[in-house]
């Protein structure tokens, strides 16, 4: 999404704020003030009717994906199955070419030690994994967006701890949702309680905005931050904490330029949720 400070679409070389940026009138809707002070747009009912939509959908095609993941299984071939039920659902996966080198599979499969953004390739699962699988649609124009951890057989007391952590992390992140409280206070509690349980909290990645574009504002750090956006209904974002076992830095690999390990090589969990901020509180939009 533009921001302020870009370049303005029309191709005149001034900033966006200087060109076609939009004059609001002085008495101001909630919504305009969301988007002229945070680039934030409030999904009007009908915007939410059709994100929350394409969120079902990413997430009945992510529960399929993770009752696959079995002994053996290659992330590739959950990567197959992926777009599978994809064409089936009338959806597209919206990491497929994505970015810039263009993201060659329709989801993430994180193992192990991997942070983010792990490519499903040909090795099979093995007792002992965890994984994380990230799913991403677009339905009819919008966007859905969630993970979930799947532990392949007996894993360690370690792997098992971090991806517990970072469960209850999300939880009680997504607890903290309601308007009258802000953005800041969703990096607290993830932090506050990962660090009591001797994790760490990667603050290389964020949770964001989601529904018309794939990303869009507000940013969600799940570390200590002085964002005071407060809550509004009509919001809708992620919250994705990824917590690690040990250091929080994570190293992205060299080759592929997607693939984040951590740096200590100790294993690392996300879950993620696609949120609605409400009147009285938030609906989880991700539930399949």
């Amino acid at each position: 999404m533009i921001g302020r400070n870009d370049s303005c679409w029309c191709g005149s070389g001034k900033k966006w704020k200087k060109c076609h940026y939009p004059e609001f009138p002085a008495d101001l809707t909630l919504a305009q003030q969301y988007l002229k002070n945070y680039r934030i747009v409030l999904k009007t009912p009908e915007q939410v009717e059709k994100i929350g939509r394409a969120c079902k959908i990413t997430a009945k095609i992510l529960d399929e994906l993770c009752k696959a993941a079995k002994p053996g299984v290659t992330t590739q071939s959950l990567d197959e199955l992926s777009r599978q039920l994809h064409s089936k659902a009338g959806a597209t996966p919206a990491p497929l070419g994505y970015g810039s080198p263009p993201y060659p599979k329709s989801i993430c499969t994180s193992l192990n030690e991997v942070i983010c953004h792990g490519i499903p390739d040909e090795r099979p699962l093995q007792e002992g994994d965890i994984l994380n699988i990230d799913v991403s649609s677009i339905v009819d124009g919008f966007f859905g967006d969630c993970s979930r951890m799947v532990m392949i057989g007996n894993v360690s007391e370690e792997k098992r701890h971090v991806v517990e952590v970072a469960l209850r992390c999300l939880n009680l992140a997504i607890n903290v949702c309601r308007p009258g409280n802000a953005i800041w206070q969703i990096g607290k509690a993830i932090e506050d309680y990962a660090t009591s349980c001797g994790c760490s909290v990667v603050n290389q990645f964020v949770g964001h905005g989601v529904g018309i574009s794939f990303h869009e504002p507000p940013e969600i750090p799940h570390h200590y931050n002085q964002i005071m956006t407060p809550f509004a209904p009509g919001m809708i974002f992620t919250i994705e904490p990824m917590i690690n076992a040990g250091v929080r830095e994570g190293i992205l690999d060299p080759k592929d330029r997607w693939t984040v390990r951590t740096k200590d090589l100790k294993p690392s969990a996300q879950w993620e949720h696609t949120l609605l901020i409400t009147e009285k509180g938030h609906e989880i939009l991700t539930i399949p």
